[in-house]
């Protein structure tokens, strides 16, 4: 059967289903990076997406105002020819981020939120916020201007298991600070626990997520398949099946504090396959058809426009896209590897079978 499912219309069980129209959606978290490996990974996400929010972790981090307007001329400069593509930038908040940057930031019409790194949490976040208490400032300015506040939920105590640091994070410094800041919008990034499903739901409509589809996915068992997995290590860390479970639950219900954002994050290959190898999966080349297989796999994709094309902008206050943008049911093959400038990069499931594919643009 040829059935198609566009705009919500349809609540055929996905086995009837091998085409689907969307709304042409946006990324809410990506890794672009930059130098010569910003433009090996910008067209994947070009091809899919209309917009971005960037990620501000480069080294040295977009701090201020003018390095966010002047990383966006790199990207917009990086662009492939003929394409459009709308960079929504972000700043690093550090103990020292000041109300008049932000200020700033928003007077600027190009900066959409702040990330917030817990110090030492991942990948470039050494110069991140240290104690919240710190970034008082910046984030009462934030909430009187409406500029969300994008958080990694995780506590960088080494005393707290690995697993467990998105929930130490909710209990000793989210739910404090959205407590007495109730006017501040927050989303948190990538989340990863049943834990995190449910503080999102029981706040108020500032407070959002985003899931990434490897989180969709995967549980941690996959990071250990036929031995060590590096290329499935990312931080916060895949959890146990009863949360990957509990965000694929969140991700099909229609609520729309939960919308799409992949945490694309592209490491060279010798970087991940190291003694200590970079925490970050590469889904960028194949984004929206790894959403769609999470979907296809819930049963839900009468339910996977909202969440891709919808719920994103409308928290972020922009207008939904127009364009259209159609995957079909074909299994495919992921490439084992692509260029990275000078370097390689191994991408989520590379080498393995996808079930959807994206067509090209008309």
């Amino acid at each position: 059967m040829n059935a198609t499912v566009a705009a919500n219309e349809s609540k055929a069980t996905s086995a009837t289903i091998d085409r689907i129209e969307l709304t042409q959606p946006d990324d809410w978290h990506l890794h672009l990076r930059d130098g010569e490996h910003l433009p090996a990974v910008l067209p994947f996400t070009v091809r899919q997406f209309a917009r971005a929010i960037v990620m501000p972790n480069l080294r040295p981090p977009v701090t201020t105002t003018a390095m966010a307007v002047a990383y966006r001329e790199r990207i917009l400069a990086a662009l492939p020819a003929g394409s459009r593509f709308d960079p929504l930038m972000t700043l690093y908040l550090t103990d020292r981020t000041t109300a008049a940057e932000i200020e700033a930031a928003v007077a600027s019409g190009v900066v959409k939120a702040v990330k917030y790194y817990p110090a030492g949490a991942t990948t470039n976040s050494d110069s991140g916020v240290t104690h919240v208490d710190r970034t008082r400032p910046a984030l009462e300015a934030m909430e009187r201007l409406g500029l969300p506040l994008l958080v990694h939920g995780e506590v960088t105590d080494q005393s707290v298991d690995l697993f467990d640091r998105e929930l130490a994070f909710i209990e000793r410094t989210l739910a404090p600070l959205v407590r007495d800041m109730p006017g501040l919008r927050v989303v948190m990034e990538h989340i990863t626990t049943r834990d995190a499903v449910a503080f999102v739901e029981s706040c108020g409509p500032n407070v959002a997520a985003t899931l990434t589809p490897h989180h969709l996915l995967m549980n941690r068992n996959a990071i250990f398949v036929g031995g060590i997995r590096p290329h499935y290590y990312c931080l916060p860390v895949l959890k146990r099946e009863v949360h990957r479970q509990a965000l694929m639950d969140a991700a099909v219900s229609g609520n729309p504090k939960f919308f799409l954002g992949t945490d694309s994050a592209p490491h060279a290959r010798h970087t991940k396959e190291a003694d200590c190898g970079c925490a970050g999966c590469f889904n960028a080349h194949a984004a929206l058809e790894l959403y769609a297989e999470a979907f296809d796999r819930a049963d839900a994709l009468h339910r996977f426009e909202a969440f891709a094309s919808f719920h994103g902008p409308d928290y972020y206050r922009l207008p939904r896209n127009t364009g259209k943008v159609v995957l079909v049911r074909e299994r495919w093959d992921a490439p084992a590897e692509y260029p990275y400038g000078g370097d390689t990069l191994v991408p989520l499931r590379a080498g393995e079978p996808l079930q959807w594919r994206m067509l090209p643009a008309a």
